[in-house]
């Protein structure tokens, strides 16, 4: 017995003198074989060394990281463009799927699903008054070009189901949510993410915009928290001269490299204001730093999220993918983009933008301390501007909270109000169309009335949102207007909700302003 022992010792000092001269690679092998073949119950090795390489890449930056086969999709598609599905806009409502719209020449259009309709059952699956999540139903319709799912929808007027069989397809995502014109010179374009097909739509809005009277240009980069750098440095390209600098980055691996413009801008002189707010990050801070460096435009609203950390994607050929920081992104001018942070310490990252809120940065701009060290200059007016992370804008708009009340909050947060507007719809989808034939006569005219909001006062006591009068006052106008928004959405487009609620964004409001006073906007670039 003690000469097992003692071999069974031996064995095990063997191992960690062994392991203390392997090579981490032949080390990390190591230990999978040893947990592999010695542990005490049966182990799953795909997931263990899954969960090793997570943990090493936690090690690192806050945005290295490792996707199984989901995940990685999860993370493509919005970016590749499109994905296949039935090609619908749809809101759970009390445990109900309404549709707001059909993609226009998608499935769900050419078997006839209209707005309105309401989806009981997927594949013999009922999931009306079923708990179920966005993310369950989208698993649910998407799936293979090709492949068919059979739905049974409700319409109203209409008595019993209609059966419906869609054959999947390939689904648009696009990255312009929104382009209309604010006035007769100025036109306004929101970018939600920079995409593969984002500059090609850009362009696209960008020449109906020019047709419709377009001299001066709002780009809204609110909200965007970025996507494919190629995408930002094409659109910067349509506002800047030949041969300016976009981007560069640097590691210690990597050559540096330099993103410039191949091409002379066709709106390289239209005054143009860029919005950003503090979830702006990755690509929209390429967009924005580029226009400041370049004294190209005006950037208003708060400093940007700071993410200038370069990802490479290492796909495996399972499907999974580590996507690896292996530069940084610096603006023309030299500042780097991404905010300072600690390896390994992702928890007080996370972290930052409840600090920022509680340092008072969102309410103004003194909150926002630069060192002398981080001081850099614009590269045609020499202007100051500062690094340590994100884009500080040129002209700040604090964050307004006038509007706010735990009674709006409470209605949002029950969905009242997304259950008022899917009622009312219901109740006039017709008559709306009659009275306001385009989205024109509908931002123009349309008017929430009294007896809508008290039946959105009533719908509220029913979830129990109790009435105060005083926080209903505070909040009237806001309501007023996101109500008419929704409606405006569904009934027209995306664009039009965000034409009748940017009112009350400060932000666009200021950008309007000031593209409109060609003085002050001259003088903010330091002409």
């Amino acid at each position: 017995m003690k000469k097992i022992i003692a071999a069974a010792v031996w064995l095990l000092s063997a191992g960690f003198a062994l392991a203390q001269t392997m090579s981490p690679e032949s080390k990390l092998r190591y230990a999978e074989r040893v947990i592999e073949r010695y542990y005490v119950d049966t182990v799953n090795a795909d997931h263990v060394v899954e969960e090793g390489i997570r943990a090493m890449l936690k090690t690192l930056d806050p945005h290295s990281q490792y996707s199984d086969k989901e995940e990685t999709r999860e993370l493509t598609e919005p970016l590749d463009g499109n994905f296949s599905g039935v090609g619908i806009q749809f809101n759970m409502l009390t445990d109900t799927l309404y549709i707001i719209q059909t993609v226009a020449g998608g499935p769900s259009e050419k078997v006839g699903i209209l707005a309105g309709d309401r989806i009981i059952m997927v594949n013999d699956t009922v999931i009306s008054g079923v708990k179920m999540k966005n993310t369950d139903v989208m698993k649910r319709l998407r799936g293979p070009k090709g492949t068919k799912v059979n739905v049974k929808v409700q319409r109203k007027g209409v008595d019993g189901l209609i059966d419906f069989v869609i054959t999947r397809g390939d689904i648009p995502i696009y990255s312009v949510d929104a382009s209309y014109m604010v006035d007769a010179h100025t036109g306004y374009l929101r970018v939600s993410r920079f995409a593969e097909k984002t500059a090609e739509e850009v362009a696209d809005a960008l020449k109906k915009l020019k047709k419709s009277g377009m001299k001066k240009l709002i780009i809204d980069l609110q909200d965007n928290t970025g996507g494919y750098l190629q995408a930002a440095v094409k659109v910067a390209e349509m506002f800047l001269d030949k041969n300016s600098l976009v981007v560069y980055t640097k590691g210690d691996k990597v050559k540096p490299f330099y993103y410039r413009t191949d091409h002379k801008g066709e709106y390289r002189d239209i005054d143009l204001v860029v919005l950003v707010n503090q979830y702006s990050a990755s690509a929209s801070e390429i967009l924005a730093g580029a226009i400041q460096d370049n004294d190209r435009g005006v950037t208003v609203g708060r400093r940007t999220f700071g993410k200038g950390l370069v990802q490479r994607p290492f796909p495996f050929p399972d499907g999974t993918m580590i996507r690896l920081t292996i530069a940084r992104y610096y603006t023309p001018s030299g500042r780097c983009i991404q905010k300072p942070y600690e390896d390994g310490a992702d928890d007080s990252y996370n972290e930052d933008m409840m600090r920022r809120y509680r340092s008072g940065e969102f309410s103004s701009a003194d909150s926002v301390h630069f060192a002398d060290s981080l001081k850099c200059a614009t590269l045609v007016n020499g202007r100051t501007v500062y690094g340590g992370g994100g884009i500080m804008p040129d002209r700040f708009v604090p964050i307004d909270t006038t509007f706010y009340s735990d009674y709006y909050r409470d209605l949002v947060a029950k969905a009242v109000v997304n259950k008022f507007t899917q009622e009312y719809i219901d109740a006039n989808r017709k008559t709306i169309k009659r009275d306001y034939p385009t989205e024109k006569a509908f931002v123009a005219k349309f008017k929430v009335t009294q007896d809508m909001l008290d039946r959105i006062i009533e719908l509220g006591e029913k979830d129990g949102v109790k009435f105060d009068e005083k926080q209903f006052e505070t909040s009237r106008h806001t309501l007023e207007t996101i109500v008419k928004a929704l409606i405006g959405r569904d009934i027209f487009e995306q664009s039009t909700y965000y034409h009748v609620a940017n009112g009350l964004n400060p932000v666009y409001v200021e950008g309007i302003n000031i593209v409109n006073d060609s003085e002050g906007y001259r003088k903010l670039l330091g002409y």
